[in-house]
């Protein structure tokens, strides 16, 4: 039995472009202490040969998977990171190249002592789009595959993502700006808006993916609706679902006052034991 190993996703609200706030993003970081970290939103990354998350991985005690460059936005990216003292990378690629807005990382790793492949498994670190749900749900069919036993895989995945999918009905649509209703809401045909679009986290839950509050029967804070003065509906748009057999033992959403000053998305943590 191998100690607790710790998964966490966190948008970087353009992270780089702020290098105050990425040093405290970096700071906070250190105190959750990650052994698998995807970031999103890893703004100007690739500057001066990617010093900034390289520094960031040295600062964590972490090496870098990979950094994938969003979709039209040379200055966006994606980024997975994990602890060389835990775990070691079998192999990585990109996939949904020609579907993913912003990017998908997938990476076998394999657990550092492990003498045979009984205890890989896949990370998956993306940032579904923002702009519908049509994109959204076409996105999380590339992902389906693997919320079950599928061929050449290893049977057991961790999925790291800000979804961008509200969870749940809002209050009241009045918390969401009325130009923002197409991100998140269902469009008919004629134009009108329809309920929240659900869809792609509801896909990826009905084919064998697993929210962990369901195994840990323990609620889970928000993720988004309290930096902008303007929308303030709370969703957890930031998830890390599980596929295969996991000892799950914690799943929360990360939130202090220090925090939600520093991104307009909070970061969430899972705890398993392999």
């Amino acid at each position: 039995m191998y100690p607790r190993t710790r998964f966490c996703t966190y948008n970087l609200l353009l992270g780089g472009s702020d290098e105050s706030r990425l040093r405290k993003q970096e700071s906070l970081l250190t105190d959750i202490s990650p052994d698998v970290l995807a970031l999103q939103e890893c703004a100007l990354g690739d500057e001066a040969g990617h010093t900034r998350l390289r520094l960031m991985a040295e600062r964590l005690g972490m090496a870098i998977v990979t950094m994938a460059r969003s979709a039209g936005n040379e200055k966006n990216f994606t980024a997975l990171l994990y602890r060389p003292s835990k775990f070691r990378v079998v192999t990585w690629r990109l996939r949904g190249i020609d579907v993913f807005h912003h990017s998908l990382i997938e990476a076998l790793m394999r657990p550092v002592g492990a003498s045979d492949s009984e205890r890989d498994f896949l990370a998956f670190a993306t940032h579904l789009s923002w702009a519908d749900g049509e994109s959204r749900l076409r996105e999380a069919r590339r992902l389906t595959d693997y919320g079950g036993k599928f061929p050449g895989t290893p049977g057991r995945a961790v999925l790291l993502m800000d979804s961008n999918v509200p969870d749940r009905e809002p209050e009241s649509w009045d918390l969401v700006p009325r130009n923002l209703w197409p991100r998140y809401r269902l469009v008919n045909d004629d134009g009108t808006f329809g309920p929240a679009d659900e869809r792609a986290l509801r896909v990826l839950l009905g084919v064998g993916w697993t929210d962990p509050a369901t195994l840990t029967g323990q609620g889970r804070a928000a993720t988004v609706g309290y930096y902008y003065a303007n929308e303030t509906a709370e969703f957890r748009l930031d998830h890390i679902l599980t596929a295969g057999d996991w000892d799950v033992r914690g799943y929360r959403t990360h939130d202090t006052e220090e925090l939600r000053t520093l991104s307009d998305h909070l970061p969430v943590t899972l705890d398993i034991r392999l």
